[in-house]
């Protein structure tokens, strides 16, 4: 349960200092030398409240330097309250509902779930499937009208865009954006991400039979002959996670270029992921994230996702 009367929603102050707790868990941390511990509040008048004094490096700086609200002029407590409603919101929450909500500006609310998003990317993690899991990958298409009207093709679904999902049964969720689906383009992301030893399950696809056979077993379900499901062999969990996704993309966000679509996926492999715990700890696991990110305004708008 989230609580929205929580003063980290209302008072920039109290914010700041929920936010340097989770930041600073272990002492604070200069951004620029990295010394532990050595710092001083700045006591001025020329400063606010929040600036600290690094000893060894002679600089300051305060808790949102080095990370994704550096610069930002949105006070702290907006910020606290959009990582919340986005971890809460299942099927997401468009910039459009977060402008009305926290009384900013379209364009900044917009920005500012992108800077999220970016903030919800993991940072690593191991193999799905080690210890033989079963992992089941399926790939799905979403959009593409716009193209499809300018070329007018006679069928298919290669006008649309190929989003490909992992899933371990029971574990996490690695979505990905591509460009097309074949082998050249999947084999390396199963091999980069599901374990050698893991149960591979699949539907009918010719693409998985010859990558299928790089993991210990592949398990095929054959969808065309109205079969679901054998034994434990499925790929219901993968198609339950892409239902949730489709309803988010149509339901919420109406469109989404493909420019931008692999940011939209890291949101909901995000909260599937941290599924198990509350909208309030979720929160939190995306404000770590915060750390060692810079996202420009530029970057944004332009850069190509594929």
């Amino acid at each position: 349960m989230c609580d929205m009367t929580n003063p980290i929603f209302t008072d920039e102050t109290k914010a700041r200092k929920h936010l340097e707790s989770l930041r600073w868990a272990k002492g604070r941390v200069c951004p620029h030398c990295g010394e532990i511990g050595k710092s001083s509040p700045v006591k001025s008048e020329n400063h606010k409240d929040g600036f600290y004094y690094c000893l060894s490096c002679e600089k300051t700086f305060t808790v949102t330097v080095g990370t994704l609200f550096e610069r930002s002029h949105i006070p702290l407590n907006k910020w606290v309250c959009a990582f919340h409603l986005m971890a809460a919101s299942k099927k997401g929450m468009s910039a459009h509902q977060l402008h009305r909500m926290l009384g900013i500006t379209y364009k900044s609310a917009w920005f500012m779930a992108h800077r999220i998003r970016e903030a919800m990317k993991p940072n690593g993690g191991g193999l799905l499937g080690s210890g033989g899991k079963p992992v089941e990958v399926d790939e799905t298409y979403w959009g593409g009208e716009q193209l499809r009207k300018r070329q007018r093709p006679k069928g298919g679904v290669s006008h649309k865009m190929k989003i490909v999902s992992l899933i371990e049964r029971g574990g996490d969720a690695r979505t990905f954006h591509v460009a097309r689906v074949n082998g050249k383009t999947l084999k390396p992301i199963l091999q980069a991400n599901i374990a050698k030893e893991a149960h591979l399950m699949t539907d009918e696809a010719g693409v998985y039979m010859p990558i299928g056979k790089k993991f210990a077993v592949h398990s095929a379900i054959n969808h065309n002959r109205g079969e679901y499901a054998r034994g434990e062999v499925t790929t219901n969990t993968v198609e339950s996670y892409f239902s949730i996704l489709k309803r988010g993309l149509v339901g919420t966000f109406h469109h989404v270029s493909e420019q931008h679509l692999d940011r939209y996926v890291k949101e909901f492999d995000f909260r599937y992921n941290h599924r198990k715990v509350s909208d309030y700890e979720r929160a939190q696991a995306a404000l770590k994230g915060i750390s060692g990110k810079r996202l420009t305004y530029r970057r944004t708008a332009g850069e190509q996702t594929t």
